[in-house]
């Protein structure tokens, strides 16, 4: 019954939802990033295109400084004469300067990242994730129920491979997805149970450490609906590649109701 649902929901999202695609899961021999969802993604690819400037300005300018050397000044040549002197003030002013300004240009644009990615806002949800060995644990210590008083919370295993439903990714589905709503401010608390694990989700920007008797802290702000996937990104034992993430963001209605109706089956 429960993987029945979840292959509705995926059929649904697939081609019913207009900004979905999955993209959000990666691709076999993929070199680039996957599609943002964050800010704070968008974030990370423009600073990486930012750097890529700089990084090819210096491959082009070794490149050529090489080949002067290797190809103009040998003993077969003689059309070049190569000047013999010791020291140069002005290029080692040159060599000193041009590598500082260029680390300045770089480092401007990286600490308003780090600075955003720090900043927590007034949080809407609070989702805690305790990882295990092998599998994460899911809290939402905002909400319980109104008889036990029990928070709404589940364990999130690896599906196995003869039990995968149609369409789903192999190695990636789970059997409990994290339900998250969009545009909305979300503050994630990660610890760890037993030894190191980390909780990574590409399309977020997301990779944060869980450590047995610390509580990391981040947040995230989903801009659009999608199933978004990721995996356990610190070995942690033997089953450390079967620890698959999947968060599902939707609207705000409908994360409504979710809660609601897993409330009601407390």
């Amino acid at each position: 019954m429960h993987k029945e649902i979840l292959l509705k929901r995926t059929v649904f999202l697939t081609f019913f939802t207009p900004f979905h695609s999955f993209l959000d899961a990666a691709k076999p021999w993929q070199v680039g990033f996957q599609d943002p969802a964050t800010p704070i993604m968008e974030g990370i690819i423009n600073f990486h295109n930012h750097i890529m400037f700089y990084l090819f300005i210096i491959i082009i300018f070794v490149s050529w400084l090489l080949f002067r050397c290797l190809f103009l000044f040998n003993n077969s040549k003689k059309t070049c004469k190569a000047e013999k002197w010791c020291h140069s003030t002005t290029i080692e002013i040159v060599w000193t300067l041009v590598p500082a300004f260029i680390l300045i240009a770089i480092a401007v644009p990286s600490f308003a990242l780090l600075f955003s990615m720090d900043e927590i806002i007034d949080p809407a949800v609070t989702l805690k994730i305790v990882g295990n060995q092998w599998y994460w644990k899911y809290e939402y210590s905002d909400y319980a129920s109104v008889e036990g008083g029990a928070s709404l919370g589940f364990d999130s295993y690896m599906i196995s491979e003869e039990d995968i439903f149609a369409g789903g990714l192999r190695l990636l589905e789970v059997d409990n997805r994290v339900v998250l709503p969009i545009k909305a401010h979300i503050r994630v608390l990660v610890t760890s149970s037993d030894v190191l694990h980390s909780w990574a989700v590409p399309s977020f920007g997301i990779k944060i450490d869980a450590c047995p008797g610390r509580l990391n802290q981040t947040s995230v702000f989903i801009k659009r609906e999608g199933i978004f996937y990721g995996q356990c990104s610190e070995i942690c034992g033997i089953n450390h590649g079967f620890m698959p993430i999947v968060v599902e963001a939707i609207g705000l209605e409908n994360y409504i109701g979710w809660v609601a109706n897993k409330l009601d089956n407390l």
